[in-house]
């Protein structure tokens, strides 16, 4: 089975050496994929489990019946990665969580920061916003094999992310003022890694003093300055290799 298949995602794996692939991903995979009998796909629940399948028939444009060839379940890398993204205007703030999906975050807290122009409101156009990014992660996740989909947070502020740093293993602000490199620091090799992503205008004085307060560690990137939809990715990489997840 190629580790390069295409993946769909089903609420469930089934336990049998049968399934049938229908509903919105099973129109996606017959009707614009287009697979025919005998190419391999994966089905993945979203949390691990997987299941690398081949294609028996196709059922006009609705559904695939698969036949099961191997199952297996995939742990979260250690340390995972929790993403403190600050909300980003237009749709710099959907890249960011694109490219982090696929650099693989394994959870995204969309931040309040007190410098971000957008501001996520309760009601209908905060709902409408997080979905988004909720959908972006799902379809960065089927882009680039995941069996498992990043969870995406409620919005949180700046207490709330202090919080989560104090139970974290480690808390990384990225700073490219900062004095040290991101290389320099004392990772964990298990545990919640936070990384919190400032938005265009910077993080504020008293956001980095309330975050080191709580433990957080603050590290430039490296010698230039990125924009804060693509830094979370440059870092998610690096730490993916300063770190036994890549390994």
């Amino acid at each position: 089975m190629s580790d390069t298949a295409p993946v769909f995602l089903v609420d469930a794996v089934p336990s049998g050496t049968t399934a049938v692939l229908d509903g919105p991903e099973g129109r996606h995979a017959a009707a614009v994929r287009r697979l025919r009998p005998g190419e391999e796909l994966v089905i993945a629940d979203g949390r691990g489990e997987a299941a690398a399948c081949v294609v028996e028939t196709v059922q006009g444009k609705e559904s695939l019946a698969l036949r099961l060839v191997r199952r297996w379940t995939e742990p979260q890398p250690q340390p995972r990665i929790v993403l403190a993204q600050a909300l980003i205007k237009g749709d710099r703030g959907e890249l960011a969580v694109e490219l982090a999906t696929e650099t693989g975050v394994d959870v995204i807290v969309p931040w309040r920061a007190s410098r971000s122009i957008v501001k996520w409101e309760d009601g209908p156009r905060g709902d409408k916003a997080l979905a988004r990014w909720r959908g972006t992660a799902r379809e960065a996740a089927k882009q680039s094999r995941r069996t498992w989909i990043p969870e995406v947070t409620e919005p949180a502020t700046t207490r709330q992310l202090a919080e989560l740093a104090r139970k974290s293993a480690a808390t990384v602000v990225l700073d490219a003022a900062a004095e040290a490199g991101i290389g320099d620091l004392d990772l964990p090799a298990d545990g919640d890694l936070v990384l919190v992503v400032g938005p265009e205008g910077g993080i504020s004085e008293s956001e980095s003093e309330t975050l080191r307060a709580a433990g957080a560690q603050v590290a430039r990137l490296g010698p230039t300055v990125l924009r804060a939809s693509t830094a979370a990715a440059a870092a998610i990489a690096t730490l993916g290799v300063l770190t036994p997840r890549w390994r």
